[in-house]
């Protein structure tokens, strides 16, 4: 290779940095979500009653920390695959960032609204659109880097492909699902929590399924 096409060649980075501070966000935003589940009023006279009340606020907390949890189950299934990183990486990743650390907002928006028409169906769109960015965000993350060539050399295209289809899978099912929630917020709220519970079953698994196959 010579001076120049060095020269004109992407700078790359290491991931360690990358992938410690995305944990340390993913941390933060999944403890934040406990935080907006307060204590009910009217504790103090019926206290099962007031608990069982809060439900939406508990809905909505499983689904937006298994879609947390799903994201950084994905995110640290890319990592491993990278070699290194280079800064349009970098600002992907900070994109998937910002949508998961705003996570809680639309959650507290959709519990506390739960049950009162118009606004049930402005917080359910505005929370699945959100779930539907870092999704989008958690599969561009990863095409980008196969197409840059950020992918560990020795990962076949199977196996790429593999990845490719179980981070990809959710984006209809959430599309399908903001459009439902129009009419039947809380079912869609439900199929979102169907979707990463999906996501979160092994890759080693899936692999291991295909490979037999």
């Amino acid at each position: 290779m010579s001076d120049s096409d060095a020269a004109r060649r992407p700078r790359q980075f290491g991931t360690s940095r990358l992938e410690a501070f995305s944990d340390g966000v993913f941390a933060i935003a999944i403890t934040l979500l406990v935080l907006e589940i307060s204590v009910p009023a009217g504790a103090e006279t019926h206290l099962l009653r007031a608990v069982l009340d809060q439900w939406p606020s508990y809905l909505a907390y499983a689904v937006s920390f298994s879609t947390i949890g799903a994201v950084w189950v994905a995110h640290s299934a890319i990592t491993e695959y990278l070699v290194g990183a280079d800064l349009g990486l970098v600002r992907l990743n900070l994109l998937l960032l910002l949508v998961v650390s705003f996570l809680p907002f639309p959650t507290k928006l959709l519990a506390e609204n739960v049950g009162e028409t118009g606004p049930e169906r402005v917080a359910g769109t505005i929370y699945g659109v959100t779930l539907l960015m870092s999704s989008v965000l958690i599969s561009v993350l990863w095409r980008y880097a196969v197409r840059e060539g950020l992918v560990r050399p020795d990962a076949g295209d199977e196996e790429i492909r593999v990845v490719t289809e179980r981070l990809t899978p959710s984006l209809f099912g959430y599309l399908t699902l903001i459009l439902l929630g129009i009419f039947l917020p809380v079912i869609a709220v439900i199929g979102y929590l169907a979707i990463p519970l999906y996501l979160l079953l092994p890759f080693r698994r899936h692999r291991q399924r295909e490979t037999r196959q």
